[in-house]
């Protein structure tokens, strides 16, 4: 990977330099410049142009490919839905009808909330059946706020994004649910062992 950006990732293949759109669940997961990344692509070509957009996990690709399915959803505006909540919750939303839900992200409005929970809501539900067991606990919005905000501290204090996100996940475990201050105090004794 050469360049890591919030909307996109520049990925050199043999020499060539890729520009690839990815949503935000990807792009938190995605390791530093000059790494090696793997990433499910999907190519959406038009008259006038030729885009390529990646995913971290095989789910994340197939929300992408039914939200597109959906009258009305283009690429941007799927890959705009997928970084506005996690592909866990989005499922869920979708298979318990929460248009309320879906429209709190930004770029969905009542009308589009409510094409994509009729025209998904099937698939989403198998789907969501699907997951249940596979799933780990999900992290409430709150929650990844937090996690989130104390990533960026630790990144304003000029530490790595990397070892900065694997403090943050240990240090979770060690502190009181909802303590942004004690998330980042205890993230940080965990940076300077």
């Amino acid at each position: 990977m050469i360049k890591k950006t919030t909307h996109s990732v520049i990925i050199d293949n043999g020499g060539i330099g890729y520009e690839v759109t990815v949503p935000l669940s990807t792009f938190y997961v995605l390791p530093e410049r000059d790494e090696e990344v793997r990433l499910h692509i999907y190519t959406h070509v038009r008259e006038d142009a030729l885009s390529l957009f990646g995913f971290k996990t095989v789910l994340e690709k197939e929300i992408f490919m039914m939200l597109i399915s959906v009258s009305g959803i283009g690429p941007k505006l799927a890959v705009n839905i997928l970084s506005g909540i996690g592909p866990e919750d989005l499922i869920r939303a979708i298979a318990y009808g929460d248009t309320l839900r879906l429209q709190a992200i930004p770029g969905v409005g009542k009308k589009t909330a409510e094409r994509i929970v009729l025209e998904l809501r099937e698939k989403a539900s198998k789907l969501s059946g699907d997951l249940t067991s596979m799933l780990p606990p999900t992290i409430t919005m709150e929650e990844k706020r937090i996690r989130d905000d104390a990533l960026s501290a630790l990144l304003n204090l000029g530490y790595p994004s990397k070892p900065a996100r694997h403090a943050i996940e240990k240090a979770v475990s060690r502190i009181e649910e909802g303590d942004l201050e004690g998330l980042i105090k205890e993230s940080l004794k965990l940076l300077v062992q």
